[in-house]
């Protein structure tokens, strides 16, 4: 198994992509920490991954708070000895009433919304996180960008793309000031992905507006959670040592 006896903190754990990452590497062998701001919906999420055999240890923290954060994971590197993988889940684009708003549209609070979401919680995870694995000289972080950082979604805001372009640079740059510690730092850039914050967006979409989306996808159907979790869980294993600084996209072949 990739994870045996691996400490991998996920954040935005308790559902979409970060739970079925949580699923797989627990699954692996990973003792998983997981990190949600809805301290029910966590803990429900850890039970299921222990009912089902796996390691899984809950953590609600504010992952937009810096003292939360930093309480966290000096809790969790005190009591597992190390963290081995961070997988920064935190982020999406629905938190804002018009998702897919205009630049004309775009209110300046809604801007800093989304930024602050889809970038803040990636630092404040990363700055904690790094230290640790800097004294382990070992360590795997995975991010979440988007296909919309590379400027490739047309329903979606400046603000989020501004935001998940952000994820890609902070990704690359880091890899540079990482390496030589051991650590390796990549990000996926989904397409659409149905996850349970996603699927009522889509399911609301006419069939001519779900066919379209389809039909410029080469494996011709949209993303599932499980989808980017396999990458998300090939870059945090020992199969990517020699990848760092990578965004991979994860569209099904689309653009």
């Amino acid at each position: 198994m990739r994870f045996t006896d691996k400490v991998a903190l996920i954040t935005a754990v308790a559902s979409g992509i970060g739970r079925a990452t949580a699923d797989i590497m627990a699954k692996e062998g990973a003792i998983v920490v997981g990190v949600d701001n809805n301290a029910e919906r966590l803990e429900a999420a850890m039970a299921a991954l222990r009912e089902a055999g796996g390691r899984a240890h809950a953590r609600p923290c504010d992952a937009l708070d810096p003292a939360q954060v930093e309480a966290t994971v000096a809790a969790a590197a005190a009591e597992f000895g190390r963290i081995d993988i961070l997988v920064n889940a935190v982020g999406g684009s629905t938190i804002v009433a018009k998702p897919g708003a205009t630049v004309e549209e775009l209110s300046f609070a809604d801007w800093q919304k989304l930024i602050d979401f889809n970038l803040s919680g990636t630092f404040l995870f990363t700055h904690a996180v790094v230290p640790v694995m800097q004294r382990q000289r070992s360590g795997k972080i995975v991010n979440l960008a988007s296909i919309a950082g590379r400027g490739r979604s047309v329903s979606s805001s400046a603000a989020y793309a501004a935001a998940k372009g952000g994820i890609i640079a902070f990704t690359k740059k880091l890899s540079y000031e990482l390496g030589p510690y051991g650590i390796t730092i990549n990000a996926i850039a989904p397409s659409i992905t149905l996850t349970e914050r996603i699927r009522p967006h889509w399911e609301r979409r006419s069939q001519e507006a779900k066919a379209a989306e389809i039909d410029k996808t080469p494996l011709r159907r949209v993303a599932e959670a499980v989808d980017q979790a396999r990458v998300i869980c090939f870059l945090a294993s020992a199969d990517a040592d020699f990848v760092t600084g990578e965004t991979i996209d994860v569209t099904g072949g689309g653009s």
